[in-house]
Order: C-alpha cells, then structure tokens, then sequence
C-alpha cells in the first residue's frame, strides 16, 4: 500500500544542515556486555551527551530556527521538551512560557526555568497543561507549539534515522520509545524510505498506551490516566497528525512494565555506565520481556533522555 506522508525526505536532508551541531552525530555503538546479557547484538544511540540531555534538542532548535518574527511562544511538556524549546528560544531572543503539571519533574521544571522559560504549573498530569496551554495560546493570541503535530518536532527526530542509516553493521530490528510520536515517525520515516527490511518497532508502557491503542484499533483511543513512571511518554490524549503519521511505519507495538523499564534503567547503569530516564530504558525493557522474539538479532534503541532527579536516581538505580 502507498501511504502518503506529511514529512518529505527533502525536508528531513535539510533538517540536518540546519539543527544546532551541538545535537547531532550522536554516539552510536555495540554495548557488548549488554548484548551478552540480552542474548542480542545491542547497539545504542546515546541522546543524553548535550546541553539538555535528551534527543528533544533536534526538532525544537530546528523549529525556532525558522521562525520569522515571532516574538513569544507557548508550549506544554512534561519537561524535556520544555527544555528543549528554552534553549533554542533563549539563543534567538524568543520569549517563551511553558505549561507542565503540578506533579512534574521538580528537576525538569528547574531546568526549563534555568534557561529562561516561564514555567506555569496547571493539571494533574501533561495532557492537563497541554490543553491548558492551548486555551492560554488562543486566548492570547500567541503561537502554541505542539510536539509531534508541528512538523518541525518530527523532522529534527528524524536525523537520528539518518545517523542510524550509517551504521557499518545491518539492523533487523529498531526499538523506540513512542510519547506523542515525533521521534518514532521522524526516524521510522528515514528507515521505510531507505532500509524497509528493518522492523520499526513502537515501545511504550503499558500504564499509558493511548498511541499504541489508537494505532491499533484504528480510532482515537484516550485514557482517563497515565500511570507509568516513565513521564516523557506519559501521554492520556494522542495527537491525531501523529497518529495518521504512523500508518505503513510501525511493524510492531509493544507494551511493556514499569518493573521491567526499572530493570532496564539499572542495567543501562550497570554495563553501559549510563543515567537514562525511564523513557529512555524501554527499549531495553521490550527486550527483557519479549526475549525469544529477538534473539540473536542485531537490533538498536535510542536511549533519548537522561534527566532525573537525585531521589529518582537513589530509587531506580
């Protein structure tokens, strides 16, 4: 079947050229303790190495990069995002306020403020200050940035395909973390287009699966919660762009625990030498729980994100 994509290969090579060299041409490698320990051929892409610690840098410094006389934004995020978006928007003068939840990263929030965002705190949960950032946008006739539905968020992500793309050894698998969607479509795009036989395979927890639900069933699927500790794919309310997105992308969803995301996190500590947030690890975890299903397989995951807080870090690792 041929799908039509809102993001064009074109608009991804000149994403490249134009994000911020500080996010990009990240390390890519065989672990190979952890491979021994998952019975697979491990290479990780490490997105914790910058100035924010996660992938999120891509597609927000991109899409500041291209604003034409926009004077303030509005956001939400429950933090790495937010970050993301402070940091491209204080290089360029940019004002921004981001929305994030009562209960967000303490960490996180810091952070955001720290690079000059105002940072206003409304909702039990992210999609809570998602739709209360979007009220706040139109009521002030200011500009809300939406992760994954602004192109821009997707095609930043989608450099990580490209690097992954000049890896010397074949993939059969790829293992992302799946929040609203932008690095998933973003880098499973590069891969249909150039490397089809790999098999893009969505992760996310399974005390949040709106977006593996949706995709499905093939219908807007919310929740009432999002009850995982993994608060960078916490997501209640899919974007519906993203959704359609991920049509003729994804081979595979998978589930996976908070348990086995903990389990993962320590392993990453443990043999890789590396802090990864919860969302980064579930990659990891798929691995853990779906063991026969890639055995002996080379397969890759991105650990996009490393920021916790020093309880967290005590708690988890």
């Amino acid at each position: 079947m041929a799908y039509s994509y809102r993001l064009t290969l074109g608009q991804i090579n000149a994403a490249a050229a134009q994000i911020d060299p500080v996010f990009l041409d990240t390390p890519q490698y065989i672990n190979e303790p952890l491979s021994t320990v998952l019975g697979v051929r491990l290479v990780l892409k490490i997105e914790t190495l910058n100035p924010i610690r996660c992938f999120k840098g891509r597609g927000a410094d991109l899409l500041v990069a291209q604003l034409t006389d926009t004077a303030r934004l509005i956001c939400a995020s429950a933090g790495n995002f937010g970050q993301a978006m402070a940091y491209a928007c204080r290089k360029r003068g940019v004002a921004l306020t981001v929305y994030a939840s009562t209960t967000a990263n303490p960490q996180k929030v810091e952070r955001m403020r720290a690079l000059g965002a105002e940072v206003v705190l409304h909702g039990h949960d992210f999609d809570a200050a998602k739709a209360e950032a979007r009220r706040a946008a139109a009521a002030q006739g200011i500009r809300f940035v939406e992760d994954s539905r602004d192109l821009e968020t997707v095609a930043g992500a989608a450099t990580m395909g490209l690097e992954l793309l000049t890896y010397p050894e074949s993939l059969d698998a790829l293992l992302i973390a799946l929040g609203n969607g932008a690095m998933f479509n973003g880098v499973a795009r590069v891969f249909k287009a150039y490397q089809p036989t790999v098999q893009m395979i969505a992760v996310q927890a399974i005390g949040a699966p709106a977006m593996i639900e949706s995709y499905r069933t093939g219908t807007l699927y919310t929740t009432t919660t999002a009850d995982t500790i993994a608060d960078g794919i916490a997501v209640r309310v899919p974007v519906p762009e993203a959704l359609a997105d991920m049509h003729g992308l994804a081979d595979e969803t998978l589930l996976v625990q908070d348990a086995t995301i903990i389990t993962a996190m320590r392993l990453l500590h443990e043999h890789a030498g590396l802090v990864v947030e919860p969302s980064g690890a579930v990659g990891i975890a798929a691995l853990l729980e779906h063991p026969a299903r890639f055995a002996g397989q080379t397969v890759a995951t991105i650990i996009c994100g490393g920021n916790m807080n020093p309880a967290q870090m005590r708690e988890w690792l």
